[in-house]
């Protein structure tokens, strides 16, 4: 008798990992809120909106980092664009709380500012339905699902890998971020979409508001985690590594790697859909530069920093770049670049599996000397 999904979901990870869950549920669940709401912002345990907001936005970075390990630290498929799939998860949520706003805007009109700015008389016919929560929700899903199979599809059957499918990436995202920054496309140009209001009825800038997103974006993350852990441990995420190491021996044993590899790209979108739909909100904004080319290559970064394939790494890696940048823009903004280069060549050439292979040498080491 086979196990159930639930009990195959337990035993996919370890009671260490379980524990490591567990203290970061309670912390994000229990301890944060109650630093925020019930002791004083003059005590030096508070934490601010500004902190919470802060930690919210690394989650969605985190997200997005274990999205892009899947692909590549137990595909083997380097993307260079996943921050296409995140802006669009964004873009898709952004609309609906753009439509919340209604005339409580700037221009007291039933359809979003920029569209009254621009002077348009209606809204186009792919807004219809954005202002219902679960059609955005399923947006969120949707379109990131949809743009991966379609290009993956091609690029997949095609047999593009390597170096040539980063590149194409690259320039997928890159063409989809000029496309956005466009008026006439209705996704608000260069400026994209801001000064929300309200999400189900409740303020987004409320400390309560910021609270429950935050938390949400906790569960996300923590499910996202448990989720990549089943799968890589499936059949289905063997045959993925076996693809990764050997892809021409895979389809002589009869396995067809096309649709490993496509399902694991649209996994892989999905996910990111879904963190780029919890950072809009604690964020603020979404504008076309979250589908620059840079964006995606840092999320490669966040994963090489924390060591791709192990799940847990890309974790660790995003919260280090993420507040190593946040650090180095107000005291070093102009050497912040140089920094996550010289960081990249450092990890690529020293510390190959990122820093949870450092930790676990030293743990080695230490082992073999005792």
């Amino acid at each position: 008798m086979r196990p159930s999904l639930t009990l195959r979901l337990l035993a996919a990870l370890d009671k260490k990992s379980w524990l490591a869950l567990g203290v970061f549920l309670a912390l994000s669940l229990i301890v944060v809120p109650l630093l925020h709401l019930a002791v004083g912002e003059d005590s030096a345990f508070y934490l601010s909106t500004y902190f919470i907001t802060l930690i919210g936005k690394i989650m969605c970075y985190a997200l997005v980092a274990v999205a892009m390990d899947l692909i590549w630290g137990y595909g083997g498929i380097l993307s260079l664009g996943h921050g296409l799939f995140f802006a669009l998860g964004g873009y898709a949520f952004g609309m609906y709380l753009m439509r919340q706003i209604g005339r409580d805007g700037s221009y007291g009109a039933d359809i979003p500012d920029f569209m009254v700015f621009l002077d348009w008389k209606e809204i186009p016919w792919f807004w219809s339905g954005s202002d219902h929560f679960a059609w955005a929700g399923l947006l969120v899903l949707a379109v990131p699902a949809l743009v991966a199979f379609v290009f993956g599809y091609f690029a997949f059957r095609s047999r593009i890998k390597g170096v040539y499918f980063s590149i194409i990436t690259q320039a997928l995202t890159y063409a989809a971020m000029l496309l956005f920054f466009r008026n006439e496309t209705g996704f608000g140009g260069n400026n994209g979409f801001t000064d929300f209001k309200r999400v189900l009825g409740y303020s987004v800038t409320s400390p309560e508001t910021r609270l429950v997103l935050f938390g949400l974006t906790a569960i996300a993350l923590a499910l996202t985690l448990v989720f990549a852990a089943w799968l890589v441990k499936s059949k289905f995420g063997r045959v993925l590594t076996a693809i990764r190491d050997a892809e021409s021996r895979v389809m002589f044993i009869g396995y067809n790697p096309l649709w490993y590899k496509l399902s694991i790209w649209v996994i892989s979108a999905v996910l990111c859909g879904i963190a780029g739909a919890l950072y809009v909100p604690q964020v603020g904004i979404i504008n076309p530069s979250e589908m620059s080319p840079a964006n995606s290559i840092e999320i490669a970064i966040w994963v090489a920093v924390g060591g791709r394939g192990t799940l847990i790494g890309p974790i660790i890696g995003a919260f280090v770049v993420n507040l190593a940048k946040s650090w180095f823009t107000v005291s070093f903004p102009e050497y912040w670049l140089f920094f996550l280069g010289l960081l990249f060549i450092v990890v690529t050439l020293m510390l190959p599996q990122g820093l949870v292979g450092l930790w676990k040498k030293i743990t080695a080491r230490q082992g073999a000397s005792a």
